[in-house]
């Protein structure tokens, strides 16, 4: 009896990794939906879109915002990250994830919004 549940554990062990490995991508598509919407936010503000999302999402997470395109009244950032990966042999690329804000536009004169 007992070299039978030996004999499942390494799938128990492969079934708990993947069950990690899907949080992890989940987590990252959060982190690059947090970032995109940061990084868009910084930058209809006058700010470093990267400086936005870097600082919006965890520190072990590395994030690319560097594609901040700007048409008319509004701001679109594209956040890339990395997903970590825990199974060895396992990759599954990168989350990306978009934001488009409004321009932030004041009355020069006033100063008012």
């Amino acid at each position: 009896m007992a070299i039978e549940y030996l004999g499942f554990l390494p799938v128990l062990i492969l079934v708990a990794m993947a069950g990690v490995q899907i949080g992890l991508i989940a987590y990252a598509g959060q982190q690059a939906g947090t970032a995109a919407r940061a990084g868009a936010r910084s930058a209809s503000l006058g700010e470093s879109a990267q400086e936005g999302c870097a600082q919006a999402v965890s520190d072990w997470i590395d994030v690319d915002c560097s594609g901040a395109s700007s048409g008319g009244d509004e701001v679109t950032v594209t956040a890339v990250v990395r997903i970590p990966r825990f199974v060895p042999g396992w990759d599954f690329g990168d989350a990306t994830k978009t934001a488009t804000m409004p321009l932030d536009h004041t009355d020069e004169e006033s100063g008012q919004p």
